[in-house]
């Protein structure tokens, strides 16, 4: 039998039954495999794609939802990838269409590399900031911050939520509540016992990666990351918005060097909403 065309295979909705096969989508376009981030996902947000008849998938993505629950006021949409076998065919911008489709009027946000910048600006995405991926092995030095850090407790995630939900503009109440059993850091600072930060660090590979980093000021964000960076032997990794220029500086001195430069992109709204000052470094940019 002839093989379906692309442009009438369904699109459906995609489940942790589907984790292996969109690792291997990943592994396929030269991405590590991320099951652990892909289950994540999975999990706490939408996957959509689309099945090969020959077995796998032609193309994935995932849309995480913030706000009240199913009347979302931001989408975060992630992990957009075609199989290479089916790359150039228009795939990517069908699934895109659908999910923006799906998604209404709410609006919408992801990180763009250079290479998808332009589908989603046909879309109708705006570059509203951008973001830098650092990777590297920690190295303390120079003067340590004078911010109290200590691991977070069970008690500690309410207050977290609502910082989260202060400093980012939108509640992610599902999102956040999973980084326990996500990460294997997650760390606070506080300061007269009131909370003035939080971070996680969860593994990826063979890296920890830095994120959410939520700080009142830069001091509070250099804190955090040296006390997650104090308690692991792997090296760090991490998204920090090209506006935190002295953070950027002082992960760059300890041994942090530059990968990569990504697009943050909206969809219905000028700019995100909360409070970039205060706002780091996404979870993973695949869910801001």
């Amino acid at each position: 039998m002839p093989t379906p065309s692309l442009t009438h295979l369904p699109i459906r909705r995609l489940t942790l039954r589907d984790l292996t096969a969109c690792a291997d989508l990943s592994e396929d376009r030269g991405w590590p495999r991320e099951e652990h981030k892909w289950g994540f996902l999975l999990t706490a947000g939408k996957g959509y794609g689309i099945d090969d008849p020959e077995g796998g998938l032609v193309a994935a993505c995932v849309v995480t939802e913030y706000g009240a629950w199913g009347r979302p006021d931001l989408g975060a949409i992630g992990m957009v990838l075609v199989a290479e076998r089916h790359a150039r065919q228009g795939v990517g911008r069908r699934l895109m269409r659908h999910v923006v489709s799906v998604m209404g009027t709410t609006p919408l946000t992801l990180h763009a590399t250079p290479n998808g910048r332009p589908l989603y600006e046909e879309l109708g995405f705006k570059v509203t900031g951008r973001a830098e991926m650092l990777r590297g092995r920690f190295t303390p030095g120079g003067r340590e911050p004078a911010v109290v850090t200590r691991a977070a407790t069970a008690e500690d995630l309410p207050a977290i939520v609502r910082l989260d939900e202060e400093v980012f503009g939108t509640d992610r109440t599902p999102l956040i509540t999973r980084l326990p059993a996500f990460a294997d850091q997650l760390r606070v600072a506080e300061e007269a016992g009131r909370l003035i930060g939080y971070t996680a660090a969860w593994p990826n590979m063979d890296t920890h990666v830095v994120g959410p980093l939520i700080a009142r000021d830069t001091e509070t964000a250099k804190a955090l990351i040296a006390s997650l960076a104090a308690r692991t032997e792997r090296p760090l990794r991490t998204d920090i918005d090209v506006r935190h220029e002295e953070l950027l500086d002082w992960v760059k001195e300890r041994g942090m060097a530059s990968v990569a430069f990504n697009s943050v992109m909206t969809y219905g709204i000028p700019e995100l909403p909360g409070d970039w000052t205060r706002r780091f470094a996404p979870l993973t940019v695949a869910a801001g």
